[in-house]
C-alpha cells in the first residue's frame, strides 16, 4: 500500500482476532481500489479515506461487540485521527464585513 496508515494493520489484526473474516476481505478490497489514487487525489485525502472507512467497520464492531475495550479504544484513536486530518480539507469560512 502506498500510504501508510498503521491503524490498519491494528485493524486488521483485531478482525483476525475476532473471526470477522469477512470484514478482512472487505478491508482488503477497499485498500486495493485505493492504491494509485495517491498520485491523484494526495496522500491526506487517500489517508483520510481509509480512516474513514476504519472507523465505519470499528462502529459495525462496537454495535455487535458492545462493552469490548479493544474496539473501543480503537475506535476512539481513529475517529480522533480521521476528524483531525478531515480538518485539512475544510475551506475556511468566508469573513463577513462589519457594517
Amino acid at each position: 500500500m502506498a500510504v501508510d496508515v498503521p491503524e490498519v494493520e491494528e485493524v486488521r489484526k483485531l478482525l483476525e482476532e475476532l473471526n470477522e473474516k469477512a470484514l478482512v476481505a472487505r478491508l482488503d478490497s477497499f485498500l486495493r481500489l485505493n492504491e494509485g489514487l495517491e498520485s491523484k487525489k494526495g496522500k491526506d485525502f487517500i489517508e483520510v479515506s481509509i480512516l474513514g472507512f476504519l472507523e465505519g467497520v470499528l462502529t459495525v464492531l462496537r454495535a455487535k461487540y458492545p462493552g469490548k475495550e479493544k474496539v473501543e479504544a480503537l475506535h476512539g484513536r481513529v475517529k480522533s485521527r480521521r476528524e483531525e486530518l478531515d480538518e485539512r480539507f475544510k475551506k475556511p469560512g468566508i469573513p463577513l464585513e462589519e457594517e
